[in-house]
């Protein structure tokens, strides 16, 4: 379990570190998921079982990410009943936004599969 936490904290520092060297718009640890997909890739075989086990227990347990952002929306709630029209507009327009992508993701790929 050590050796996989290291995998993968070792690709979220990897991610950090380029985001910060090149300036990219992207948060490290998205970036890092990424170098971890494309090594996974490159390996060419199925994920490692510790790797894997690893990943479900962080999973499991990713409830528990949410405190500190229910603790966040507690923290600022005067200032979220003072604007909220357009944090109210935001939400909206990202998850329909969001949504409308998705499905234009899923036909395109479908079609390439079709």
């Amino acid at each position: 379990m050590i050796a996989a936490l290291t995998a993968l904290l070792t690709c979220q520092l990897l991610g950090e570190v380029l985001v910060r060297a090149l300036h990219l718009p992207v948060p490290g640890p998205v970036l890092g998921m990424v170098l971890l997909f494309a090594a996974l890739l490159a390996r060419g075989r199925a994920v490692p079982g510790e790797l894997g086990a690893t990943a479900d227990a962080l999973l499991g347990n990713l409830g528990l990410l949410f405190v500190p952002a229910g603790v966040g929306v507690v923290l600022y709630l005067p200032l979220l009943a003072r604007d909220w029209a357009p944090v109210s507009l935001a939400v909206l327009a990202g998850t329909l936004l969001a949504i409308a992508a998705t499905g234009r993701l899923a036909q395109a790929l479908l079609r390439r599969l079709g």
